[in-house]
């Protein structure tokens, strides 16, 4: 297990690296629009990932950055993409909040709150009647849990059984409301009990409870028991999007949950087991800065979309 969450430090590392570099270009106005980070959740995606069959898909929302790497995504096309390259997974069109991959399994990101959910509730009902064994990871925030999609998605998927797992990273906010004055339960995962389905809530910033969780979870979906509702208790270090001050936060609530990032649990943890040393680590990081670097020069050398290619991979007008 030790050398299991090394490879998904690894992981988080780079997702945390991709979106420095995100956070950079986007202040330098190399990329373009707006762009939100998962730095500091980075244990939900690749703790859920891990537990799941590369065959299997999932769906994610604005924040999916660190979803499409640990779905498989390369750094390098997922950041061409990022900066509307034609290296890009979508061509450059996508962007940050619209960029898929079906050759990953990935569904893609979304701009529109609790958008990807009914997206991976459809693709679990194809699943069961294709009878292809896929089980669909359905990631969303906290404020999507008030939006009718998550409703009615949950309901459809409990009636029908479907092979799908809900991933909520409820990180305390949309944008800047607190889920405490959205939602009068002190835990999401007890909405699940409205559907007849299981619902959890566990440690978001644990990889490896992230992964046992979502392993369970989707070993039951699979075997025809239908959905879950993982609810994943994290934080997101910045603020909703990049004109956001986070004035609605206190400086002492940042520093409690700082004391909780993953990456630093998952170190903490395997240098206690003697799977890692101080020079492990620095090779590590090293090594991830080398594959981000690299990244970010492949992606800045390919060319800009083809405007004659604009309707190209366009089903509607």
């Amino acid at each position: 297990m030790a050398s299991d969450e090394l490879a998904y430090l690894r992981l988080m590392k780079l997702i945390r690296a991709f979106e420095g570099w995100v956070d950079r270009l986007f202040v330098e106005a190399r990329i373009h629009g707006t762009t939100h980070l998962c730095t500091g959740q980075e244990a939900v995606p690749v703790g859920a990932c891990a537990a799941i069959k590369s065959t299997d898909l999932a769906s994610g929302s604005h924040r999916g950055h660190g979803l499409a790497l640990a779905k498989g995504l390369s750094a390098g096309r997922l950041m061409a993409e990022l900066l509307g390259r034609r290296d890009g997974y979508c061509q450059g069109k996508g962007g940050t909040q619209h960029v898929a991959s079906l050759a990953h399994g990935f569904l893609g990101t979304n701009g529109i709150t609790g958008g990807g959910i009914p997206i991976a509730t459809g693709a679990a009902l194809a699943a069961k009647l294709r009878r292809t064994g896929q089980v669909v990871l359905s990631f969303f925030g906290d404020g999507a849990t008030n939006q009718g999609t998550f409703h009615e998605s949950l309901n459809m998927a409990a009636i029908w059984r479907l092979p799908v797992v809900y991933v909520c990273e409820n990180n305390l906010y949309a944008m800047s409301t607190p889920i405490r004055e959205a939602a009068a339960v002190e835990r999401l995962a007890v909405r699940a009990a409205a559907y007849g389905m299981p619902g959890e809530t566990i440690d978001g910033n644990d990889v490896l409870e992230v992964r046992e969780a979502v392993a369970r979870a989707a070993e039951r979906a699979r075997s025809g028991g239908g959905p879950t509702l993982l609810e994943c208790t994290t934080y997101r270090h910045h603020g909703h999007s990049k004109s956001d001050l986070r004035e609605y936060r206190t400086r002492e609530e940042e520093e409690c949950w700082l004391a909780l990032d993953p990456i630093l649990r998952s170190e903490r943890r395997l240098m206690g087991a003697g799977e890692l040393t101080p020079e492990a680590l620095e090779g590590l990081n090293a090594e991830v800065d080398a594959e981000i670097d690299a990244a970010v020069a492949f992606a800045e050398a390919s060319p800009p979309l083809d405007q004659s290619l604009a309707a190209e991979g366009v089903y509607s007008d």
